[in-house]
């Protein structure tokens, strides 16, 4: 199963890549281009927006295309945003290549997701969603790192590299996925889902969840320049620590959520990522604590996207692409929000205390996963939320050789 799983996490790795290496680099670019540190993290305040706009309207666009197509063809433009960025020399052309990139990774991750989902067994469905989203994981473990190394000596230089992934990506998927049909879905019927308060909970929680961790990790270099100084290397090395735990939590989270309660394994994650939170003033004092911290912590943001997608997926197996494609944007608004509230907070806070808000916001994110720990009956949400009457086909992967 796993083997046919590959080009997908390597496109999911492309994306990991694309949309964490700037928060790496944010300092090298806001030189660059003339900005402020909390200007320059806006531009992944817009990829984020752009992508959770997109997720669902070029999702419905593009719902009629078998995922083979469909996928190629978003990295097709994700690759072509990422060397406009890389050729661009002022901020504004920057930013605009930032929502084209974003434009063409709005289609990815769920595509990719759904896809996965419906060629795993049911019993496996958790352990094949991980992979597909270890792709993100590996990003912060490898991509990110070594994109922020790369970026050192030119933060072009790893936008260029990230296309190049982009471009293996798709190839991989051209010639090496089989053509896989899911029901199409239009906007109106990729929206239905939110009239239902169970589901509007569980993506309001994907939503604080992100926005917690991306509060903090959008300006983790000021946060951490205490420990890190100016030096490249120090944080590299902070980065793979928090990359490795990241992708840690997701392999693990696809066999937590197969073998426990997925609504219990989000709330004991979000608690401890918590109390992480809560004492990473004090955590980061030394090099050796950072590490340690940056580990644990790592682990803790890699675990929520895994239970939500599988109670998400469960709820209606048939409405997989338009709740995943929904969970895919939530994301990304929490990253989005993330970013812009924490360069707010940064104009009255000094770095070293974003911890603090952002332990608030996970909090949130704690309440509301408790009062969704319910879930409704799936049989009577299936049609609205697939645009399918209520015994519809299961997704159907085509016969047909990639070619």
């Amino acid at each position: 199963m796993f083997k046919r799983l590959i080009p997908l996490a390597l496109a999911t790795f492309a994306v990991g890549t694309d949309g964490f290496v700037i928060a790496g680099l944010l300092p090298d670019i806001s030189k660059d281009l003339g900005v402020t540190t909390a200007a320059a993290g806006q531009l992944v305040t817009a990829f984020a927006l752009t992508f959770a706009v997109c997720a669902p309207v070029l999702g419905a666009a593009t719902s009629g295309l078998n995922r083979r197509t469909a996928l190629v063809l978003a990295l097709s433009v994700f690759v072509v945003g990422n060397a406009a960025t890389a050729l661009s020399t002022s901020y504004e052309v920057v930013l605009l290549s930032r929502i084209v990139t974003a434009a063409g990774a709005g289609i990815i991750t769920s595509a990719a997701s759904s896809t996965a989902a419906a060629v795993a067994p049911a019993e496996r469905r958790g352990a094949a969603l991980a992979f597909v989203m270890g792709g993100l994981s590996t990003a912060t473990a490898l991509g990110l790192p070594l994109g922020t190394l790369i970026g050192g000596a030119d933060w072009h230089l790893s936008l260029w590299a990230v296309a190049a992934l982009g471009l293996l990506a798709a190839l991989g998927i051209g010639f090496g996925l089989p053509k896989v049909s899911l029901p199409a879905a239009t906007l109106a019927q990729r929206l239905a889902p939110l009239k239902r308060p169970w589901i509007l909970g569980i993506l309001g929680t994907t939503i604080l969840a992100q926005c917690s961790a991306y509060f903090l990790y959008t300006y983790i270099g000021p946060f951490l320049h205490g420990v890190t100084g100016d030096s490249i290397v120090k944080l590299t090395l902070l980065l793979f620590g928090w990359g490795l735990g990241v992708l840690a939590g997701t392999l693990v989270a696809g066999r937590l959520t197969d073998r426990f309660a997925p609504h219990k394994v989000l709330i004991i994650v979000l608690s401890i990522s918590f109390v992480l939170l809560l004492l990473g003033t004090w955590a980061t004092a030394s090099l050796a604590t950072t590490v340690v911290w940056a580990l644990a912590w790592g682990f803790c943001v890699g675990v929520p996207i895994i239970p939500q997608q599988h109670r998400l997926v469960s709820f209606s197996p048939a409405a997989s692409p338009v709740l995943l494609g929904l969970n895919s944007a939530s994301v990304y608004i929490g990253i989005a929000l993330g970013g812009a509230l924490g360069g707010l907070a940064l104009t009255w806070l000094s770095p070293d205390k974003l911890s603090l808000p952002a332990a608030g916001i996970v909090a949130l994110a704690i309440l509301l996963a408790l009062a969704t720990t319910r879930t409704p009956q799936a049989a009577a949400s299936a049609e609205p939320a697939a645009g399918q009457r209520a015994g519809a086909p299961e997704p159907k992967e085509s016969s047909t050789p990639a070619t």
